[in-house]
Order: structure tokens, then C-alpha cells, then sequence
């Protein structure tokens, strides 16, 4: 019998080799640029808004050395953007340029059709099954435009 934390890594690595497959050959990205493209562009102006590199680094489960080498990466290829906060000189935000949004934008349909397959051959898995109905459950906010 697999013990019940192995199933969540076989169905982590399943949806994470669907997706990173399709992102790649559709739009040239990793699953972890895609999730921090996507992270980032849910920011917003205002109180809270922006997000420290700790709390983006949680956000698509990197180290904050990783997630820097990552920004840096994505910086280059003119996706991303940083600048100084302007209440805190120390700060550096990190924003989604044009050219970062317009490629979110044409690999979401992409990365949720392979999230979606994932799960449904997942599914036709008696030891996922549950996990997969779990995962289906989660009541996720929509996004914002």
C-alpha cells in the first residue's frame, strides 16, 4: 500500500508534467514562470498591493534566491519590470510589463486545458480519485481582469 502523501506527489508530478509540457510547447514557458507571471499580475495599487519577493517566493513555492534568479530571467526576456516602492526606498516591486500580460493572457487557456486533462486522467486512477474530487472541490476566487 502507498502511503497516502505519495499519492498527493504522484498527482502533483502527473498535473505538473501535463501542464509544463503544454506551457512549454505553446508558449515557451515553464510552469514556474507561468505561476509567477500569474502571481504577479494580481497585484494591485493601493494598501497591501504589492508583494514583498518573500511573499511572492511563497507564492509559487521557490526560495527567495530562486524566485530572484526567476524575476531576473523573465526581467530579460521584457515580461517583467522592477521599481523602487515609493514609500520605501529599500523595497523593490516587481510588475508584469505589456508583453508579460499579453503572454499570460495567451497561456491561461493553455495551462487550464492541461490542468483540466491532468485531472481527468487522474481521475481514471482508483488510488486518485479522491485526491482529484478534493482538488476539484477547492473553491477558487475568479480571477481579476
Amino acid at each position: 500500500m502507498i502511503p497516502p502523501f505519495r499519492h498527493l506527489a504522484l498527482l502533483h508530478g502527473r498535473i505538473e508534467s501535463h501542464v509544463e509540457r503544454a506551457l512549454q510547447s505553446g508558449h515557451g514557458l515553464s510552469v514556474r514562470e507561468y505561476s509567477l507571471l500569474d502571481v504577479l499580475s494580481r497585484q494591485h495599487d493601493g494598501e497591501g498591493g504589492h508583494l514583498q519577493m518573500k511573499q511572492v517566493a511563497d507564492a509559487v513555492v521557490l526560495s527567495q534566491s530562486a524566485t530572484t534568479r526567476l524575476v531576473t530571467r523573465l526581467e530579460d526576456r521584457g515580461l517583467l519590470s522592477r521599481y523602487l516602492c515609493p514609500t520605501d526606498r529599500r523595497g523593490i516591486y516587481t510588475d508584469v510589463t505589456p508583453a508579460g500580460r499579453e503572454l499570460l493572457d495567451a497561456a491561461r487557456p493553455t495551462n487550464d486545458a492541461a490542468l483540466r486533462r491532468a485531472l481527468d486522467e487522474a481521475a481514471g486512477n482508483p488510488e486518485l480519485t479522491s485526491l482529484v474530487a478534493a482538488v476539484e472541490a477547492i473553491d477558487v476566487p475568479a480571477r481579476r481582469a
